[in-house]
């Protein structure tokens, strides 16, 4: 047996005939260039597709190929028992050739080792490589032979700790991109979800993975992804975090532009709204783009919840994540210049309660800010012991001392717990910290400048959001511009039957994801 093509991991770009709607539907042909070419077709830019080809000198040296895909199957399995069996064929004589068909003949006597069936059509053969077996086509034959090959059951995968979910998949990648492309492919049984692999570094040479699903996503995005990483010139790519940077619109801003994950529901609901993941070697965050302002207030379990629930949880956040950024300076700025606001019996409370502290309000407030940071930093160090035992000294112990020594006042406490509590519910680990600078920036305000002083911010804020962009999709969309559909999965959560079309930023030929749910269930209209 000899190879009469390089074994290679990418697809061919070699199209010999356009495939219709219904192509999985084809008969497999005779010919074998006219299969590879059907399947070129169906996997094009799918770079985890492996064709090994092969000549086999015993059947008249008729070319043959194996097909699988890396990460759904088990590589030991084909490299032990499968390819073993395909080199071990035999001269076969002419009267078997003539009484049985080629294929019948290796399925029964050299493929015993595998649990071996015959497919028939292009359909057939997608679906199967999708669900991790490996197909093996020989020329003259318009049979193909399905080996049970997958290998995905034995990937080690465990639950992320970052972004926990109460319901769910309890699982997350892992520092290998094989894997984690497989567990992609579990989700998105799709021979559309195409993965287009580049190796950024010059040093490290990291592979890096975009994947799409094509004829979702918008083909603009796409490129515009390549001709980014294509400007990239560096030494080294250690996290996904350098490439980030690497392809943001805007650098010089606080928000992040670009979602990252490390659970594959999420990326894979991404990819189905028409979003581009870009897969690292070497780190279990995956980048999602392009990115909006709303969905760094989201979470995936929004969508396992009933809408009622999601609709509840999604105010609590947008309430949240406003006290997290405004209310140290809001505090501030009414004791400083607006007492007028305060009822009289709460403001004699306050005053009495801060009477003896021997700071400034303004000074107050910063120091217990930056000790609380400080005290957040070292939790998120220190081993996971170590860092509820931080948070408790520094809660109770600090926090209790700090107000009998006179050195700050009960109701600054409160008010630090309140903001710190607010930012935790803050989904988005990035998001998180830039609203934890803006409460910096609002704090100095409301002691300079007062109640004028937030609202200059806020102002300022919004005009710089505005300005910013994800790969050409506005940061606030769709609340500016207004986008009325969108509006459905924004602040609040419309049933799954009534959401049936996907974000603006997909594929304006295919925005529609489901059929209008009718009540009646008698008929549905498109």
């Amino acid at each position: 047996m000899k190879k009469f093509f390089n074994s290679k991991n990418t697809s061919d770009p070699i199209y010999v005939q356009k495939l219709s709607d219904d192509r999985y539907n084809l008969p497999l042909n005779k010919s074998l260039s006219n299969n590879l070419n059907l399947l070129y077709k169906v996997f094009s830019n799918c770079a985890d597709v492996v064709y090994h080809k092969f000549v086999i000198d015993s059947i008249e040296e008729r070319p043959c190929v194996l097909i699988f895909i890396n990460g759904l199957s088990d590589i030991r399995s084909i490299n032990e028992n499968v390819l073993p069996s395909i080199m071990n064929i035999k001269e076969i004589s002419q009267d078997n050739l003539r009484s049985n068909g080629t294929l019948e003949i290796i399925r029964k006597r050299f493929l015993q080792t595998a649990k071996v069936s015959e497919l028939g059509t292009i359909g057939q053969v997608t679906n199967s490589l999708l669900n991790g077996n490996s197909i093996f086509l020989l020329d003259g034959d318009d049979k193909a032979l399905e080996m049970k090959t997958p290998g995905w059951k034995e990937k080690n995968v465990s639950e992320t700790n970052v972004e926990r979910v109460i319901r769910g998949p309890n699982e997350g990648f892992t520092q290998n991109i094989s894997i984690n492309i497989s567990q992609l492919r579990r989700k998105i049984k799709s021979s559309e979800l195409k993965v287009e692999e580049f190796t950024m570094g010059k040093q490290t040479l990291t592979k890096i993975s975009i994947t799409y699903l094509h004829g979702i996503v918008d083909n603009n995005i796409v490129e515009e992804v390549k001709k980014r990483l294509s400007k990239i010139d560096i030494d080294s790519v250690l996290e996904s975090g350098y490439i980030e940077e690497l392809i943001e619109d805007t650098h010089f801003t606080l928000f992040p532009q670009i979602q990252h994950s490390e659970r594959p529901d999420r990326v894979a609901a991404g990819i189905l709204e028409g979003r581009v993941a870009l897969l690292v070697d070497g780190t279990p965050c995956v980048l999602i783009l392009p990115a909006t302002l709303i969905q760094f207030l989201q979470t995936s379990e929004d969508y396992y919840e009933r809408y009622t629930t999601t609709i509840f949880v999604r105010f609590i956040r947008l309430i949240f994540f406003i006290i997290s950024m405004l209310l140290p300076g809001c505090f501030v700025a009414i004791i400083l210049y607006h007492k007028e606001m305060i009822p009289t019996p709460l403001l004699v409370s306050i005053m009495g309660a801060a009477h003896g502290v021997p700071f400034p309000i303004f000074i107050e407030a910063l120091l217990m800010e930056i000790v609380f940071e400080a005290l957040r930093e070292a939790g998120i160090r220190l081993p996971s012991p170590a860092s509820q035992t931080v948070g408790i000294v520094g809660a109770l112990v600090i926090g209790d001392a700090a107000v009998r020594a006179g050195i700050t006042s009960p109701i600054m406490v409160i008010v630090i717990a309140i903001t710190a509590t607010a930012s935790f519910s803050i989904p988005s680990y990035d998001m998180g910290y830039a609203i934890r600078v803006l409460r910096f920036a609002m704090l100095c305000l409301g002691a300079f400048l007062g109640l004028y002083g937030i609202l200059l911010g806020i102002i300022i804020l919004l005009i710089h959001l505005s300005s910013l962009s994800s790969f050409g999709i506005n940061y606030l969309s769709p609340l500016a511009p207004l986008n009325l559909k969108d509006l459905k999965d924004a602040l609040i959560r419309f049933p799954w039957p009534y959401m049936k079309c996907r974000p603006h930023y997909a594929n304006s030929n295919n925005l529609q994801r489901q059929k209008t749910f009718c009540k009646n269930n008698k008929d549905e209209k498109g």
